[in-house]
């Protein structure tokens, strides 16, 4: 997959002579690009294992497969064949197998491993209803898996054998976008699979979920996330525990934080695990994560980065201990970096503009997963102090098109607040020339747009639009106050934030103030139905996945927890939080011709929001359209869905944005 570099002059001079120049972006380019990801190196630090994934919009489905690659750089390796999805690949401590997870033949997901000397995959696990994730012991003979309760068996016959049986609920948490209804009592476990005898033990049990199970070193415990609290569905309060690899041993609990526990990392001696917490669970999504360690028989939790005011995620020990590597997010990047253990000084192992979403260490070589703006996620290893690229997953596609220039941009908000954003130019940008401008706001809205390839800003600029992409109060990346801002008051200061970065760009002479566009999907929906309630400066708005009357979701989506925490009980006294910010109650100011967009069978968002505002929008007078992806979730998992969003997203704002040829 990597082209010789002995062959680049050659291409350009034979791209040159046969007059051939990069084309635009388009919307089918969306299934060319390949996503790269979950890197894994071998105990001898020699190889690298990854997946690939690829969406066909013929065959209306994505697959992912495992490959491998040479650390020192050279050509990439297929491992699984075409026609089957595989993932989460691992090597076996002592290099002998490459495992993953597949479903194949119409089995449940099971662990299947590739023996390095050469052979076909063959089915490792073998449990009744699948597995969830794995883990091999240290010493390569046993595996740490998680495996859900089996389902009752189905005991209508005949005819009824068609109908699907009434759904049963008692659960406060009772519903959830792409799982449905939650019924039933069956609970997620950890078992130890022995890889000589294949006998199955079951180690935790109860009316309780495990998660994120981790071997100690020695191979004799095991430490995982589980929150026992009464009542889980009305708190997150997860806590670390620890457990000999054994039937009936006693759990042993380590922490005891009320917000979120989560992430455990054995040191290499066994005696502490590192884990991320929340300890502000009231503060919800704004609360920013830090590090902590605890004594892995008990004891005090010390706390790393509670200074650093910043998340911190994928946590793994340095070789000597000394140190505990992770993710670090700030300011539209995602560095790799590391934390004193004993001090929690923090350091970044490489600085730059960047988006690091995954990393693995073993042997000398440490294996990211590295994404630029020009460039999707593609496999790096770390050396001096820079990353070093190994995979060329999407060259040969993007190498053929020519991309916008994306720039930084930082400006203040009305109040003197401090925002970050990214323009992406359009493909062809001339100085002096004003272009027809998009506001396109993230999801979240805790999160942040990064230093990334961004298909959609891509796609936008090479149709002549400039691209606006702000980080307004309520992201992620620039601390807990900044995020925590936008506490019980969606459409305030981020309001004003991203309207202040239009301001910015028509300032600098590239925006077109009378052609000026707004949208996004989810939380950026539901900011642009902010947006066009506030000011009709827009001539074009698409709504994705929106929320707009927002007492209506309560007991209708899956965040009631959530919204009781910032807005209150929908009833009583706090009702009229619920009423004071749900765009609903101000689409009487709206003129912005506003498509509207989601999901079918969306749980998270429902599509009840989306009808709202049609309906009102049309009720108004307003130019607007309703377009229902038929079962779909949150988001679009069809092929040709996607395809066809983007195209109308295109077609919305040029209609409204760009003069029809020969108008004035």
């Amino acid at each position: 997959m990597k082209r010789p570099v002995s062959l680049l002059p050659f291409l350009f001079l034979a791209l040159l002579a046969n007059g051939q120049e990069r084309r635009p972006l388009e919307v089918d380019d969306l299934f060319a690009i390949k996503s790269v990801g979950s890197p894994v190196v071998s105990p001898d630090g020699e190889w690298i294992a990854y997946t690939i994934s690829e969406t066909s919009l013929e065959e209306e489905e994505s697959e992912t497969r495992i490959w491998m690659v040479p650390a020192a750089g050279g050509e990439a390796i297929p491992l699984t064949a075409k026609g089957s999805s595989a993932g989460s690949p691992g090597w076996s401590p002592d290099g002998r197998f490459i495992s993953f997870t597949a479903s194949r033949d119409d089995s449940k997901n099971q662990v299947w491993v590739l023996d390095r000397r050469g052979g076909e995959a063959r089915q490792f696990t073998s449990v009744k209803q699948g597995i969830g994730s794995y883990q091999w012991s240290p010493d390569a003979s046993r595996l740490l898996l998680t495996i859900r309760d089996p389902e009752e068996p189905d005991t209508l016959k005949g005819a009824r054998a068609k109908t699907t049986p009434p759904y049963v609920i008692d659960r406060l948490q009772f519903k959830r976008d792409y799982a449905g209804y939650l019924t039933g009592d069956r609970h997620s476990h950890l078992y130890v699979w022995d890889v000589e005898t294949e006998e199955l033990t079951q180690i935790t049990s109860g009316d309780f979920d495990e998660s994120s199970a981790r071997w100690s070193p020695d191979g004799q415990r095991i430490a995982f996330v589980s929150n026992r609290t009464d009542e889980p569905d009305s708190n997150s309060n997860s806590d670390i525990w620890v457990v000999e690899a054994r039937e009936g041993a006693e759990l042993v609990q380590l922490t005891s934080n009320p917000g979120s526990d989560g992430s455990p990392v054995w040191s290499p001696d066994g005696e502490w695990i590192a884990y991320t917490r929340n300890v502000e669970p009231e503060l919800i999504w704004y609360d920013v994560n830090e590090i902590a360690v605890v004594p892995s028989t008990g004891g005090e939790s010390r706390a790393l980065t509670a200074r650093l005011d910043r998340n911190a995620s994928r946590l793994a020990f340095s070789d000597d201990g000394n140190e505990i590597r992770f993710v670090l997010e700030d300011s539209g990047d995602f560095h790799l970096a590391a934390a004193d253990v004993r001090t929690g000084r923090v350091r970044r192992l490489v600085s730059g503009p960047m988006a690091v979403s995954g990393h693995h260490r073993a042997g000398a070589t440490t294996a990211a997963l590295v994404a630029t703006a020009s460039r999707p996620g593609e496999i790096h290893v770390l050396g001096d102090g820079s990353f070093r690229r190994v995979t060329f997953t999407n060259d040969e596609a993007l190498d053929a098109i020519s991309l916008g220039r994306v720039e930084d941009i930082h400006f203040e908000s009305p109040d003197g607040t401090p925002v970050e954003g990214f323009v992406t130019f359009p493909v062809g940008f001339e100085s002096g020339k004003r272009y027809p401008t998009l506001l396109r706001i993230h999801g979240g809205p805790v999160s942040q747009y990064a230093h990334r390839f961004s298909f959609e800003a891509q796609l936008f600029a090479a149709n002549g639009y400039l691209v606006v992409q702000t980080n307004p109060r309520g992201s992620s990346g620039y601390g807990q106050d900044f995020s925590h801002a936008l506490w019980a008051d969606w459409g305030g200061p981020d309001f004003e934030d991203v309207m202040a970065g239009v301001d910015h760009v028509i300032a600098q002479g590239w925006a077109d103030p009378e052609a000026l566009g707004v949208g996004g999907w989810s939380y950026g929906g539901i900011l642009t139905d902010h947006v066009i309630t506030k000011t009709d400066r827009f001539k074009a708005a698409i709504s994705g996945a929106s929320e707009v009357l927002y007492r209506s979701n309560y007991g209708h989506d899956h965040y009631q927890r959530f919204w009781e925490a910032e807005l209150g009980l929908p009833w009583g006294e706090t009702a009229q939080n619920w009423e004071r910010i749900s765009p609903f109650n101000f689409l009487e100011n709206v003129t912005t011709p506003t498509l509207v967009m989601g999901g079918q069978d969306d749980w998270n968002v429902p599509i009840l929001n989306s009808e709202q505002l049609y309906q009102a929008l049309k009720r108004l007078g307003v130019e607007t359209q309703l377009v229902v992806y038929p079962r779909q979730g949150h988001g679009l998992r069809v092929p040709s869905y996607q395809k066809d969003r983007y195209q109308r997203y295109l077609d919305w704002y040029d209609r409204f944005l760009k003069p029809a040829p020969g108008a004035s």
